[in-house]
C-alpha cells in the first residue's frame, strides 16, 4: 500500500473520529478491555510455510482523537469493539505486514492506544499515566497471549512505530530472560529510548550494524535537527540509519533525490531532497518539521531486508 494513500485514508478516518473537545464532561471514559483469545482482537499474516523464518509482534500506531460518548463523556483511547477503530488500525497493520511479513508469521493485536490529543498535550506525565494504566496492559496482555499460546517457543521479533514503539520499549523492560533470548531484534520506528529506560533495562542494547541480534533498532526523521519533538524524539540515546545501517554520519542515498543522514549529536536522521508535504500535520506537533509519519513506510524496503538479515543470522546461531 502506498504511504500517500495510507495518510489520505488517516486524514479522513480521522476527521470523522474527532469529538467536539468543547463538549463538557465530568468523567473520562474507559472501554472495556479485549480478550486476547479471541481472533477478532488480532491482525494475523501467518507466512512462515517453510519453517525458516520468525514471528513478527508488531504494535500499531496512534489512530484515535478524543471522542465521546452518547451520554457525552470524554473517552482518551481507542476503544477495540468499535469497528471503525480496529478498521483504522488494520491500515497500518496491513501495510506493515506487506513486508514484515514476508516469509514470517505476523501478529498485530488491537489495544486501546491512548489518543493523539493525549500526545498533543506534551505532558509527559499525563501520557505515560494514562498509557500505562490502560494501554500498556493489553500491550502487555496481548505479548503474554503471543508468547504462551501463538509463538511455540519460535525466534521473533518485536516491532512498532510511534505509540507501537514506546510499547517496545516498554515491553523489553519486563520481559523475562528465557523470552528474551529468542528475541531476534527490536524495531522501534519513529519512538526514542531515553537514558532512563537503559538505566532500567540495561538489556536494551542499540545496534551497531544491519547483522546484529538480541538489539534495538532506532530512529526518528527530521528535515532539520530543529525539529526535534521531544515527545517522541528527545532525549534518545541510539539511532541507526536504515540506509546504511550505520550509527555515524556517513550519509546514504534513499534513493534518486533523497540524502539520509544520521545527527550523532541528537541520535536523529536528517533527510534532505524528501518532500513530506503530503503527510498531515496531526494537531501542529508532529510531521512539522518532523517526518514522523514517514518512518514505517519509506523505509519498508531496507527493513525488509533487514529483517530477513538478521533472522538468518539468529537463526546460524541456534
Amino acid at each position: 500500500m502506498k504511504r500517500a494513500t495510507l495518510y489520505i485514508l488517516f486524514a479522513i478516518a480521522s476527521t470523522l473520529l474527532a469529538c467536539d473537545n468543547n463538549n463538557p464532561a465530568t468523567t473520562d471514559y474507559i472501554p472495556s478491555a479485549p480478550d486476547y483469545t479471541a481472533d477478532v482482537m488480532w491482525y494475523n499474516e501467518p507466512n512462515d510455510t517453510a519453517g525458516n523464518g520468525a514471528d513478527v509482534f508488531y504494535i500499531p500506531s496512534t489512530w484515535e482523537f478524543d471522542w465521546t460518548t452518547t451520554d457525552g463523556v470524554v473517552c482518551h483511547y481507542a476503544d477495540v469493539h468499535n469497528v471503525q477503530h480496529r478498521d483504522n488500525m488494520a491500515i497500518e497493520m496491513k501495510g506493515v505486514a506487506a513486508y514484515m511479513a514476508d516469509g514470517n508469521n505476523f501478529y498485530s493485536p488491537y489495544y486501546r492506544h491512548i489518543t493523539l490529543d493525549t500526545w498533543a498535550t506534551l505532558d509527559e506525565e499525563l501520557i505515560n499515566h494514562r498509557y500505562q494504566e490502560v494501554s500498556f496492559k493489553d500491550v502487555h496482555n496481548a505479548f503474554n497471549h503471543f508468547i504462551k499460546h501463538l509463538n511455540n517457543n519460535r525466534p521473533f521479533v518485536l516491532a512498532g512505530f510511534s505509540q507501537g514503539g514506546k510499547s517496545v520499549v516498554e515491553l523489553m523492560k519486563v520481559m523475562p530472560e528465557e523470552v528474551r533470548k529468542r528475541m531476534v531484534a527490536a524495531y522501534v520506528l519513529g519512538y526514542k529510548v531515553t537514558p532512563d529506560d537503559v538505566a532500567t533495562a540495561p538489556h536494551i542494547v542499540a545496534a551497531t550494524d544491519s547483522t546484529d541480534i538480541g538489539i534495538t533498532i532506532c530512529y526518528n526523521s527530521v528535515s532539520d535537527v530543529k525539529y526535534v519533538k521531544p515527545v517522541i524524539a528527545a532525549p534518545n540515546v541510539m539511532c541507526i540509519n536504515p540506509v546504511n545501517w550505520r550509527t555515524d554520519a556517513t550519509p546514504a542515498q534513499l534513493n534518486d533525490s533523497v540524502t539520509v543522514t544520521l545527527s550523532p549529536e541528537h541520535q536523529v536522521l536528517v533527510l534532505e531532497g524528501f518532500d513530506g508535504s503530503y503527510l498531515p500535520n496531526i494537531l501542529d506537533i508532529l510531521n512539522v518539521g518532523d517526518y514522523h509519519g514517514i518512518e514505517p513506510w519509506v523505509y519498508s524496503e531496507h527493513l525488509r531486508k533487514n529483517i530477513k538479515q538478521r533472522i538468518r543470522h539468529f537463526r546460524s546461531q541456534e
